[in-house]
C-alpha cells in the first residue's frame, strides 16, 4: 500500500485505479472530476458539499441522517411522468414502455435533426457525442437482447460503442475515430430496436421471468443465466438514461448554434 502524507498531487490523473479501503483525512476534492467511480460503502465525515453535480445510480444514500435515494426517485418520476413506465412488471407494460421509448426518441432524433451534421459528433463536457450516444445503444441491444436472449457471443457491430469503463476485450469493437453519418447509425438502430420490438411482442407475463442461456465467450454480459425481465429492464434504461444526456447535451449544442 502507498502513504500520501502532505503531498501536492493537484492535477493529478487516477485511471483504472483501485482504491478499495484508501482513507482519505483532511483531503482537498475541490473542483475533482469522477467518472465511472464505484462509491459503495463509502463513508463521509465532515465533509463540506457544495455547488456538486451527480449523475448515476443511487441507492441507500444517507446525507445528514436522510435517506435521500426514494426523495430522488420521487421527484424523478415527478418530472417524467413516464418515467415510471419504465419498470413495467408484465408484458403488457413491457410493450407499453417501448412504445414510448420509440415516441420520446422520435422527438430527440428530430430535434437532433435540426443541428448542423458535425455538432452531433461534438463531445459535451466530456460525455459522448449524439452519435456516440446513439452507437452505445446498439451495442446495449447486442449485449442484452443478441448476446444474453437470443445466445449469439458475438452480437457485435463494428459501429457499437461499450461503455467506457468496460475493459477492452477481444473480439468487441470499440472506434471511438469512427464517424459515422447520423442516418448509418440511424439504419443500425431501427433494426434493433425492431429485434427488442420483436422479443418483447412475443412475451407473456410467465416467460418474462424464464432463465436465458449462459453464453460463454469473451464480451458482455457475463457469461450466466439472466431472466428475460432483467435483460429488457437494463435495454429500458439505457435507453430512458441515455435520451435524457443527449437531451441535455444538446442544449447545450443548440447554444452554439444561436448564440
Amino acid at each position: 500500500m502507498s502513504n500520501f502524507e502532505n503531498s501536492d498531487l493537484r492535477g493529478a490523473r487516477f485511471e483504472r485505479v483501485d482504491l478499495t479501503g484508501a482513507r482519505l483525512f483532511a483531503v482537498d476534492l475541490t473542483d475533482a472530476s469522477f467518472r465511472g467511480v464505484a462509491f459503495n460503502g463509502a463513508v463521509m465525515r465532515g465533509v463540506e458539499l457544495g455547488n456538486v453535480d451527480i449523475t448515476g445510480e443511487i441507492m441507500n444514500l444517507s446525507i445528514n441522517g436522510v435517506d435521500v435515494g426514494p426523495l430522488i426517485e420521487a421527484e424523478l418520476d415527478r418530472r417524467y411522468p413516464d418515467r415510471a413506465k419504465m419498470r413495467p412488471t408484465d408484458a403488457a407494460g413491457f410493450r407499453e414502455a417501448w412504445d414510448i421509448v420509440g415516441r420520446l426518441w422520435d422527438g430527440t432524433v428530430a430535434r437532433a435533426r435540426q443541428l448542423p451534421p458535425e455538432l452531433l459528433h461534438e463531445s459535451v463536457d466530456g460525455e459522448w457525442s449524439f452519435v456516440e450516444t446513439l452507437r452505445h445503444l446498439v451495442f446495449a441491444t447486442d449485449a442484452w437482447v443478441r448476446r444474453a436472449i437470443f445466445g449469439d457471443p458475438a452480437p457485435w457491430d463494428d459501429l457499437g460503442l461499450p461503455w467506457d469503463e468496460m475493459p477492452d476485450t477481444p473480439g468487441v469493437p470499440r472506434d471511438r475515430a469512427a464517424r459515422p453519418s447520423l442516418d448509418t447509425v440511424l439504419d443500425l438502430r431501427r433494426d434493433r430496436m425492431a429485434t427488442v420490438r420483436q422479443v418483447i411482442d412475443a412475451q407473456t407475463d410467465g416467460s418474462l421471468d424464464q432463465l436465458t442461456e449462459p453464453v460463454h465467450g469473451p464480451g458482455w454480459p457475463r457469461p450466466r443465466g439472466y431472466p428475460v425481465r432483467e435483460c429488457l429492464l437494463v435495454v429500458l434504461n439505457e435507453e430512458w438514461e441515455h435520451r435524457l444526456y443527449a437531451e441535455r447535451d444538446l442544449d447545450v449544442l443548440q447554444g452554439y448554434v444561436t448564440g
